[in-house]
C-alpha cells in the first residue's frame, strides 16, 4: 500500500494547465477596465468649468496677469475621493455577482493619496507664493518644476493610480494605455491646440485633451469585454 495521491483527472500537467487557465479567466471576470476610465473622464470634464468659472485673474494695466486657480485647487481632491469610492463600490458589487474576489483595495488607497498629496501641495504652494510673491522680470520655471508639478497635479496621480490598477489586474493592455496617457499629462502633448485667448483659456485645451483620452480609453475598453462576452 502507498501514501502517494493520483491526481483526480491522472495527468499533473493538464491538472496545471487547467488551473491556469481557470485563473486567467478568473482575473478576466475581475476587470472592469472601462468604469473607472469612465468615472475619471467625467470627473475631468467637469473640472474644465468650475476651473473656468472658480479661476480669480487680476490684470495690471501694462497687460500682466496673475490667476488663482480656486474652483481647481477646492474641486479635485472631493471628485477624486468620491470617484475612488464609486469605482470601488462598482468593483465589488461586480465581484460578489460573478462570485470571484475584488483586488481594488491597493488601486482606492493609491488614488486617495494621490488626491490627499495634491491637496497638501496646493496648500504648501499657495502659504509659499503669498510669503513670497513672484517679481515681474522672475526667470522661467525650470522644466524639472514642471514635469514635477503634473505629475502631483490631479491628471498626474490618476495615471499613477492606473499603473497600480494594470498591475492588480495583469491587464498588459490597461499598461500601455496608462503610459500613452502619462505621456500626453507630463509631456504635454497638445495636438498643436494651444489657445492664449485669455488667461482663463490657456488650461482649458489640456484639460480636455486629458479626459478625451480618459473617454476613448473606456469606450475602447468597453468594446473589448463586449466582444469577448459574445
Amino acid at each position: 500500500m502507498t501514501t502517494d495521491s493520483a491526481p483526480a483527472g491522472g495527468d499533473p500537467r493538464s491538472l496545471l494547465s487547467d488551473v491556469r487557465t481557470l485563473a486567467h479567466r478568473v482575473r478576466l471576470d475581475q476587470r472592469v477596465t472601462w468604469f473607472p476610465l469612465l468615472v475619471l473622464a467625467a470627473a475631468t470634464y467637469i473640472a474644465v468649468p468650475i476651473d473656468w468659472f472658480g479661476m480669480q485673474v487680476d490684470c495690471t494695466p501694462d497687460g500682466a496677469c496673475h490667476f488663482d486657480r480656486k474652483g481647481f485647487v477646492w474641486y479635485w481632491p472631493f471628485a477624486l475621493l468620491i470617484a475612488y469610492t464609486l469605482i470601488a463600490a462598482c468593483y465589488i458589487r461586480v465581484a460578489r455577482n460573478r462570485g470571484v474576489g475584488a483586488r481594488i483595495l491597493p488601486y482606492a488607497v493609491t488614488g486617495a493619496i494621490g488626491a490627499a498629496v495634491f491637496s497638501a501641495a496646493a496648500i504648501l504652494v499657495r502659504l509659499y507664493f503669498a510669503a513670497n510673491p513672484v517679481p515681474e522680470n522672475a526667470p522661467p520655471t525650470p522644466e524639472w518644476v514642471l514635469l514635477f508639478d503634473r505629475l502631483i497635479a490631479p491628471s498626474g496621480t490618476i495615471g499613477i493610480a492606473l499603473l497600480v490598477l494594470a498591475r492588480l489586474e495583469r491587464n498588459l493592455a490597461l499598461l500601455a494605455f496608462t503610459i500613452g496617457y502619462l505621456a500626453v499629462v507630463l509631456i504635454p502633448v497638445n495636438f498643436g491646440w494651444v489657445d492664449h485667448s485669455s488667461t482663463r483659456a490657456e488650461f482649458l485645451p489640456q484639460q480636455i485633451i486629458n479626459g478625451t483620452v480618459l473617454l476613448l480609453g473606456a469606450a475602447g475598453f468597453a468594446l473589448t469585454r463586449r466582444r469577448s462576452n459574445r
